[in-house]
């Protein structure tokens, strides 16, 4: 199913033997386009402490709940890695905390998805781990961010949809409110074109008139195959499902 990232803000992490805390945010990898960790606020439990937990440790959601069960304790929790929420993730911490919860490693896959930086594997493996993986990016940081259609600017990020089956981003929220008051659009990550990360904006390769006319997103309703349909064949582009 897909669900608004928005929407799972404020979900509780339940360890096996008791809470663990609320999502903050998500990590997703800006090659594959998929959530990496969940950013999980510890709150009263461990004051003043983030952890991250990957999707793989995730049992079956509560969705009505708004809980999301971990196969994890809470003392594994308490003694896993920190991390420092002012830092970026280096790969140095992400190896730590894979070794520390034997998690299957991701990021010897090969990169498949628009939008990310062109850096030599070498290079990217180096400044990974000396400063944070230039992969990946936080939800907190990239809601906000512009959005350049071919032809000109057009409104910015203000969400993500993600498949809850595998926590791949389907879509980002794009809300026209600077252009076109009020109206809500979706964008495929497979129709970015490049992300500029220093002038934090997302170009794409649709025009302005395309998303003027394209099928309204409305956050109230839940994205299903009937929009998708909709979505896709008005931009005539093939479909992830096919």
């Amino acid at each position: 199913m897909l669900r608004s990232v928005k929407a799972l803000y404020g979900c509780t992490i339940e360890a096996t033997d008791g809470d663990i805390g609320g999502v903050y945010a998500f990590y997703f990898d800006d090659q594959a386009w998929t959530i990496r960790y969940l950013v999980v606020d510890t709150g009263i439990w461990l004051p003043g402490r983030e952890v991250l937990i990957s999707p793989a440790a995730l049992g079956q959601p509560h969705w009505e709940m708004r809980r999301l069960p971990a196969n994890l304790t809470q003392e594994q929790v308490e003694n896993s890695p920190d991390v420092d929420r002012d830092q970026p993730v280096s790969r140095q911490h992400e190896t730590a905390l894979h070794d520390y919860y034997a998690w299957p490693v991701y990021w010897t896959a090969p990169p498949a998805r628009a939008g990310a930086l062109a850096l030599p594997e070498e290079l990217a493996e180096q400044l990974a781990t000396e400063f944070g993986d230039p992969h990946l990016r936080s939800t907190q940081e990239v809601i906000g961010y512009y959005i350049a259609a071919s032809d000109g600017d057009l409104g910015h990020v203000e969400d993500f949809i993600i498949d809850d089956e595998n926590w791949t981003i389907r879509y980002m929220v794009i809300d026209t409110r600077n252009w076109l008051p009020g109206k809500k659009v979706l964008v495929s990550p497979e129709w970015i074109t490049k992300v500029d990360w220093g002038e934090s904006k997302v170009h794409v390769n649709l025009t302005q008139e395309e998303i003027k006319n394209s099928p309204e997103y409305d956050p109230a309703e839940t994205v299903n195959r009937l929009y998708e349909e909709r979505l896709y064949d008005f931009y005539g582009r093939p479909k992830y499902w096919n």
